[in-house]
C-alpha cells in the first residue's frame, strides 16, 4: 500500500476514501522502536488493513526517519554514480549473518568455518564481497523509465527478487517511500534508495527465498507487506487457451477482480484484456489512485494483463491506468466488475459474494416442462421505480407477495446490470457483469432473487447484448483503440442511440457477452433472458441509409457475426443451464429466430435458438384495433385476426410493455376510445382476449390497475389510485381482480397454454363477424379439453348470439366474464349452463346461444 502522492492532499478521488492511516497505530510505533533497538522483529500489518501516512513523505526528513525505523545492514548507494564506493569497499553486514544459516544457500563448510568473505556478509547493490566481480542489482535505465512511464510489459520480470550471479537482487518499486527493507524469518537487509522511488539491494543467496516480506517506511508510519512482484501467475495454460480462442464459459473466474489465496498469501487478483494497450497500471483506494507502483504483467499473446496485490479484498475500490498506443494514459472501469459504485461515481469494486441460496427447490423443478408448454404470465417491472426508494432487499419484502398475489408465473426485470443514465431505464450498459448499485449489493440483488424463488415465481431480464454507450471511463475505445466495437466506423456507430455496437466478430468480444449471458443464470439464478434490440443486431443496414453500410460476404444485409454471436450464446446457455428460456426482442420476419441452430431454413441459414420471440406484430395490430372507436372497427378487423397466420412460425409472448405506455404512447387504458366506463370495459375486453390467445403473456406495471397516466421512471405506478381514501379507487381495483382472475383461470386452464406453439391447439369459430365486432374460436389442451373464447368490441347486448360448436360437448359453462359486476362492469352474463343444439352454424354440427355483453370478453368450458 502506498500513501498518496504530495500533489494529492484530498482526501477521496472518485469516490473513494482515505483509508484510516493518518495516524500511527500503537502497533506500528512498537515495531519501529524495536527496529530502532536492532531487534528482528517486523511490523506485521493485518490482511487488508489500510495502513498509509497522512501526508506525502517529504525527503528532507529522510535521513532522520530512517535511523528511527531499523539498524539493520544498509545496502551502499550505486556502484556509479556521486555517491559510488570503491571498488572492494564494502557496507555494513545484514543482521542474522553471523553466520549465515545453512538453509539460506550460503553457509559454513564442513569444518564450520564460514566462507570466504561472509563473516560478517555485506549486502552489497554494486559489488560481492570477497573480491569478486561487480554486479548491478538496481533497475536498469530502460526498465526505469518505463516503469515510471507505465509502459512495461513485465515488470515481475525486473521488480521482486531474481538470482544474479552471486547472489538474489532485491528490487521494490515504491513511489513516496522513505525506506524499504527486505524481512524473512532469518534475515534483514535495508536496500538502497535508487531515487524515483526504486530500491534495490543484492543479498549472498543461492536461491530467492519462498517467501520474505517488505518493511517500507514513509513519513510517519512503517508498513509490513508482501511484494506483489513475487507471486507467479494466477491464470494457467488453460484459461489462458480458452480466453485466446474466445472459448472461456466462465470469463468472469478469470478476468476481473477476484479475492483470493496465492501461494499461501491473501489478496486480490486483478486481470484485464486489454491487447493494445502499451502498459497498463492499477490504481484504487490502496494506493490513494496514484497507479505508478502497480505496473501489471502481460500474459503473452492473450493480450491479458494481470496483478495480484496481496493483503487487499473485498470493498477496495479500484480503475486499470492504461498506457495507449500513442503514450495517453486513460482510466478505465473494469469490464468485469462484479460490483460497482452507485452513479454518478463510476470506480469498480471488488466483491466476493456470500449469499446461500435457499432455492433449491425452485431451481430442482423449473426444468420439469417446457416455457413453451407450460404457463408463463409475465409481469414487466422496473425495480428502481416499481416502488421508489426501496433497496433490492426491501423490494424482497414487497414483490414477491405482491406478483404472487396477482398469480403471475414469472417477473420480467428491466436491465439491471449497472448504466451511467438512469434515463436510459437500463438499456445503455457500462457494467455488464454488476447489478446497478442503486439499489444495493449484488448479495442484496440475489436476495431479491432467492425471495423471488421461493414464492413460486421465476425470473426474467432484459440482457442488453446490441449495444453500449460512448463514456470515456467504459468500454469505448478501451484500451486507445477500438476493442469491443467494431474497428468500421459504419458498423460501430448505432445510428438510433449515439452508442456503439459491438464487434461480434471477434472471438474475444463475442466470449464476453457468451459469458456474461451464462453468468447471470448461473451466478444469480436468473430464469431467463430477455434479449433487447435483436433486429438492430441481425441487419446490417438497420436504420441506415444506403451508402452507410457494406453487404456481407454473400451480397446480403445479413450480419453473419451477430447471426453467429446469437447462435452460439443461446446453444451455450441452454446446454449449462436447464430450464432457463430465451427471448428475443425481434420487430422483424426473420425466419427461424425459435428454431434449433441446427435447423437450417429456406434461407439458408440455421435457427438462432430463442426460446420465445416477443410478437411485436400481433402488439402493434392489436393496439391499433382497440384504440378506434367501436364504430370504426369492423374496418380494422382483420388487425385482431392477422396474428393466427403466422402464429406457429415462432413460439410467440404477447408483449404489452413498457414502450407502449411511455412517450406519448398514452397509457393502456387511456389508449382506449369512449367515456371512464367505456375504456376500462374495452381494457377489460382486451386483456382477456389476450389471454385467451394463442402465445405467453406481457404486462407491464400499473396497466394491471388501469392506471390514466404514462409510465415515468420518475415516479413509477400510481399506487395512490388504489388508496381506499380515492373516490375512484373501486375502478382501479377491480381491474387489478380481474388481471389476478385471469392468470388463477389461465394456470387451471391446459387448453390456454399447453399447445401454444401447436395449431391443433386453436380453430376459429368466428374470424370474420366485423359487423358484429364479434371473434370466436377454440382452444384445446394435449387431452382434447377445449376452451371456448368469445370478445365482443361492442358497447351493444347481443342477445341470442349464435356460434358453432363442437356436437360432443354435453353442455358449455361460463368460467369467466370481464363485465361482471365485480370487474366494474354492467353484470350480464351466462349464469346458467348453456346446452348445444343440433342445428349446425359456422360451419359447425352444433351451436349455442349466447347473451354477449357490452365490450367483453367471455370465457366458456365443458360444463
Amino acid at each position: 500500500m502506498t500513501p498518496r502522492p504530495p500533489s494529492d492532499d484530498s482526501p477521496k478521488k472518485n469516490g473513494a476514501k482515505n483509508p484510516a492511516a493518518a495516524e500511527k497505530t500503537a502497533a506500528e510505533k512498537a515495531a519501529v522502536k524495536k527496529a530502532a533497538e536492532g531487534k528482528p522483529a517486523a511490523v506485521k500489518a493485518t490482511a487488508g488493513k489500510k495502513s498509509a501516512a497522512k501526508k506525502a513523505p517529504k525527503r528532507a526528513t529522510k535521513k532522520a526517519t530512517r535511523k528511527a525505523v531499523t539498524a539493520v545492514a544498509k545496502i551502499p548507494e550505486p556502484a556509479v554514480g556521486e555517491n559510488a564506493p570503491a571498488v572492494g569497499e564494502t557496507g555494513p553486514a545484514v543482521t542474522g549473518t553471523d553466520p549465515i544459516p545453512a538453509e539460506n544457500g550460503i553457509g559454513p563448510d564442513e569444518s564450520g568455518a564460514q566462507p570466504a568473505g561472509t563473516g560478517p556478509v555485506p549486502a552489497e547493490s554494486g559489488l560481492l564481497a570477497g573480491g569478486t566481480s561487480p554486479v548491478l542489482a538496481g533497475v536498469g535505465p530502460a526498465d526505469r523509465q518505463r516503469l515510471l512511464a507505465g509502459t512495461h510489459h513485465d515488470p515481475h520480470g525486473v521488480l521482486g527478487a531474481h538470482t544474479v550471479p552471486g547472489g538474489v537482487a532485491f528490487r521494490a518499486f515504491r513511489p513516496y517511500a522513505l525506506g524499504v527493507t527486505v524481512v524473512t524469518d532469518d534475515l534483514r537487509a535495508e536496500l538502497r534508495d535508487d531515487g524515483d522511488g526504486f530500491f534495490s539491494g543484492l543479498l549472498p543467496l543461492r536461491a530467492v527465498p519462498e517467501s520474505y516480506r517488505l518493511l517500507v517506511a514513509y513519513e510517519g508510519t512503517v508498513l509490513e507487506t508482501e511484494d506483489a512482484y513475487r507471486f507467479l501467475p494466477t491464470l494457467g495454460d488453460l484459461d489462458l487457451h480458452l480466453l485466446g480462442e474466445g472459448r472461456h464459459e466462465e470469463l468472469w473466474r478469470a478476468l476481473g477482480a477476484e479475492p483470493m489465496e496465492q501461494q499461501g498469501v491473501a489478496g486480490t487478483r486483478f486481470t484485464v484484456w486489454a491487447p493494445n494497450a502499451l502498459g497498463v497500471r492499477l490504481a484504487g483506494t490502496f494506493n490513494f489512485w496514484d497507479s505508478t507502483g502497480h505496473p501489471m504483467r502481460s500474459l503473452g499473446s492473450s493480450g491479458v494483463w494481470e496483478l495480484f496485490v496481496p493483503a487487499i479484498g473485498e470493498g477496495e475500490l479500484y480503475k486499470f491506468d492504461i498506457t495507449r498506443p500513442d503514450g495517453s494514459r486513460t482510466q478505465r472501469a473494469d469490464p468485469m466488475a462484479r460490483r460497482t459504485e452507485a452513479p454518478p461515481s463510476t470506480s469498480s469494486i471488488v466483491h466476493a459474494s456470500h449469499h446461500v441460496w435457499q432455492d433449491a427447490d425452485w431451481m430442482a423443478k423449473r426444468a420439469a416442462r417446457p416455457a413453451h408448454e407450460a404457463p408463463f404470465s409475465v409481469y414487466e417491472v422496473h425495480l428502481p421505480s416499481w416502488r421508489p426508494g426501496l433497496t433490492y432487499r426491501q423490494l424482497a419484502d414487497q414483490l414477491p407477495a405482491y406478483v404472487a398475489d396477482l398469480g403471475f408465473t414469472h417477473v420480467e426485470l428491466m436491465p439491471v446490470a449497472e448504466h451511467p443514465f438512469g434515463g436510459s431505464w437500463g438499456y445503455q450498459v457500462t457494467g455488464f457483469y454488476a447489478p446497478t448499485a442503486r439499489l444495493g449489493t449484488p448479495d442484496d440483488f440475489k436476495h431479491l432473487v432467492d425471495a423471488l424463488h421461493r414464492a413460486g415465481i421465476g425470473v426474467l431480464m432484459d440482457w442488453v447484448p446490441a449495444h453500449f454507450p460512448r463514456d470515456d471511463w467504459a468500454l469505448a475505445e478501451f484500451d486507445g483503440r477500438p476493442l469491443y466495437e467494431h474497428a468500421d466506423p459504419l458498423r460501430a456507430d448505432h445510428p438510433d442511440w449515439g452508442t456503439l455496437e459491438f464487434d461480434y466478430g471477434r472471438r474475444e468480444v463475442r466470449n464476453f457477452l457468451v459469458a456474461n449471458a451464462t453468468y447471470w443464470c448461473e451466478e444469480f439464478h436468473i430464469d431467463g433472458l430477455r434479449v433487447d434490440a435483436v433486429a438492430s443486431m441481425l441487419y446490417l443496414d438497420y436504420s441506415r441509409e444506403p451508402g452507410q453500410w457494406v453487404p456481407n460476404e454473400h451480397g446480403g444485409r445479413e450480419n453473419l457475426d451477430a447471426v453467429a454471436f446469437l447462435q452460439e450464446m443461446n446453444a451455450t446457455v441452454y446446454r449449462r443451464n436447464p430450464g432457463v428460456v430465451t427471448i428475443a426482442e425481434e420487430s422483424t420476419a426473420w425466419d427461424g429466430v425459435t428454431r434449433a441452430t441446427h435447423h437450417v431454413g429456406p434461407g439458408g441459414f440455421g435457427g438462432l435458438g430463442f426460446g420465445l420471440k416477443w410478437n411485436m406484430g400481433w402488439m402493434h395490430d392489436s393496439l391499433d384495433y382497440v384504440s378506434h372507436e367501436p364504430v370504426h372497427r369492423k374496418y380494422h378487423h382483420d388487425e385482431m385476426t392477422f396474428s393466427m397466420v403466422y402464429a406457429y412460425s415462432e413460439n410467440y409472448v404477447l408483449p404489452i410493455s413498457h414502450d407502449e405506455v411511455v412517450h406519448g404512447k398514452r397509457s393502456l387504458v387511456s389508449k382506449m376510445p369512449g367515456d371512464w366506463w367505456q375504456q376500462r370495459a374495452n381494457l377489460r375486453a382486451y386483456l382477456a382476449f389476450m389471454w385467451a390467445h394463442p402465445g405467453k403473456q406481457l404486462l407491464f406495471m400499473g396497466q394491471e390497475f388501469a392506471q390514466g397516466a404514462e409510465w415515468s421512471e420518475a415516479h413509477g405506478p400510481d399506487w395512490w389510485l388504489l388508496d381506499p381514501a380515492y373516490g375512484a379507487e373501486p375502478d382501479h381495483r377491480a381491474v387489478r381482480d380481474l388481471v389476478r382472475e385471469l392468470n388463477t383461470t389461465y394456470q387451471h386452464e391446459a387448453a390456454l397454454w399447453e399447445r401454444d406453439t401447436d395449431p391443433a391447439g386453436f380453430a376459429w369459430i368466428t374470424g370474420d363477424s366485423a359487423d358484429d365486432n364479434v371473434f370466436a374460436f377454440l382452444r384445446h389442451a394435449a387431452d382434447g379439453t377445449p376452451l371456448l373464447a368469445v370478445s365482443h368490441f361492442s358497447p351493444a347486448v347481443r342477445h341470442n348470439y349464435r356460434l358453432g360448436v363442437p356436437e360432443d360437448i354435453p353442455a358449455w359453462h361460463e368460467i369467466l366474464n370481464t363485465d361482471a359486476l365485480r370487474y366494474g362492469g354492467s353484470d350480464v352474463t351466462n349464469p346458467d349452463p348453456v346446452k348445444p343444439e343440433p342445428q349446425g352454424w359456422h360451419g359447425r354440427p352444433a351451436s349455442i346461444q349466447l347473451t354477449l355483453p357490452p365490450l367483453a370478453t367471455v370465457w366458456l368450458r365443458p360444463a
